[in-house]
């Protein structure tokens, strides 16, 4: 067992569920949780993963100097990033409308300074400036201390743009502490949101490692490390399958229906979902097929909204939800709400059982993938949508699905009169063969991935 001590920093739900509740840590006998996380959340994971050694994040303030360089080079690096891969739909991960007066002012100065720092020289002397700021903070000070109380043999964040971080690595750096870091998931290196410098960046696969090498070319290339990422793994495993006679009673299935996963995305990324799961439902009825055919909805595991209710109400026959199974405290911040391992099992439950998923644009189609089932892509747009703005074309614009090598790779629903078509009607075969070769080029070889990420912690 490992006996040197390791600083996890596990900002989110996300990366409890992939690095805790995976293979990942097994072998460390010294792992202690670094975080700003809820007792509720630390009293789960003591029981769940028997992990009892836990040190509190110091507050943190970010200065308005901090504040004003990193947004500075988020902008600079959003406009370098759109430019240099010819993609426009880059620059919309900028909240260009803001909405109070102090902060319409402070990010139209910022929008203005950018035009100034076009050059990539001239974004990495923001970074000096900025890597100089945050070590002047005395949450800097702090961390400085703390670290060197405990002594950690290394220090590892399961994801990249958490705020407090990059001042945890600077002091880690001064102290010659190794740090990691994961790049948190496959569209998030064109969003110029790598807020901490480490020793390692580990990434999902081989096109993830090019990436970071276009849009960070100062990281030198074995610094950044292939070890796929274990959240698929997870489906390798018969016992997270849950017994089907108790599966589909639990949540009303029908075993003579096939079942047709609707999965949910968050309201920002898709603020139309409970009317495209009606189209959905209206079609299959239209068509007579209740009787054949069911729909399993998964919202997203933070959308707490209840604006499937609706539709929900409408068509208590047809629709089933899964709820995920995910806790959440009574003031859902990002530190009370996190999944509990029967999510997991939830998860690899839901895909397979289901007999094809229907999202826009979500990871969701990997996971079918591994089980080699069907992903349809909704590609139309609402006659009237929640948000003026927002368009399914525009989403499928964004960089990361440049990587699919064919749009063979999913089922493009392209109109609401296609949904029985291409739903109900689909040919398997046709589309298994791209969909595996994308499912390469982005998650790689996720059956090693515990193994691979150890290896290069050296555990």
């Amino acid at each position: 067992m490992q006996k040197d001590k390791i600083l996890l920093v596990v900002p989110d739900g996300v990366g409890i569920r992939n690095y805790l509740y995976s293979k990942v840590f097994d072998e460390v006998q010294d792992l202690v949780i670094f975080h700003n996380l809820g007792t509720e959340v630390l009293d789960y994971l003591k029981h769940y993963k028997n992990i009892s050694n836990t040190i509190s994040i110091p507050d943190y303030k970010e200065s308005i100097k901090e504040k004003y360089l990193r947004e500075l080079i988020c902008l600079s690096r959003l406009y370098y990033n759109a430019k240099k891969v010819n993609n426009k739909t880059i620059l919309t991960n900028w909240v260009w409308n803001q909405k109070t007066f102090i902060k319409k002012i402070f990010y139209k100065w910022i929008e203005i300074q950018s035009r100034f720092y076009t050059s990539y020289d001239a974004i990495l002397q923001l970074e000096i400036k900025y890597q100089k700021a945050i070590r002047k903070n005395f949450f800097y000070k702090d961390i400085v201390s703390l670290l060197l109380k405990e002594k950690p043999k290394s220090i590892i964040c399961t994801h990249q743009r958490g705020l407090k971080m990059a001042t945890i690595f600077a002091a880690a750096h001064d102290l010659g502490i190794p740090t990691t870091t994961v790049i948190y998931s496959w569209d998030n290196l064109p969003k110029a949101r790598l807020a901490l410098r480490a020793n390692k960046y580990l990434v999902w696969s081989d096109h993830m490692k090019k990436e970071m090498s276009i849009y960070y070319p100062e990281i030198h290339n074995d610094d950044i490390i292939v070890t796929g990422t274990p959240q698929f793994e997870f489906y390798q495993d018969k016992n997270n399958i849950i017994d089907k006679k108790f599966f589909f009673e639990t949540y009303n299935l029908n075993e003579n229906k096939k079942i047709i996963c609707y999965s949910g995305d968050d309201i920002t990324t898709c603020p139309d979902d409970p009317k495209y799961l009606e189209d959905i439902t209206e079609e299959i009825s239209k068509a007579g097929l209740e009787n054949e055919y069911q729909i399993l909805l998964r919202r997203c595991p933070t959308d707490i909204s209840g604006r499937f209710e609706d539709v929900r109400k409408k068509y208590p026959d047809l629709i089933k939800e899964v709820t995920p199974k995910w806790n959440f405290n009574t003031d859902s911040s990002w530190t009370t709400i996190y999944p509990t391992f029967d999510d997991v099992k939830l998860l690899v439950s839901t895909v397979f059982y289901s007999d094809i998923v229907i999202n826009l644009g979500s990871t969701m189609a990997f996971d079918f993938a591994i089980l080699k089932k069907p992903c349809v892509f909704i590609n139309y747009d609402q006659a009237y949508k929640l948000n003026k703005n927002w368009s399914a074309k525009t989403i499928y614009g964004f960089q990361h699905f440049r990587s699919m090598p064919s749009n063979e790779a999913v089922i493009w629903l392209n109109d609401k009169s296609e949904i029985i078509d291409k739903l109900i009607n689909y040919k398997l075969h046709e589309n298994q063969i791209a969909m595996q070769d994308w499912k390469r080029i982005v998650i790689a070889d996720y059956s090693k991935s515990s193994a691979l990420i150890n290896t290069a912690l050296n555990i």
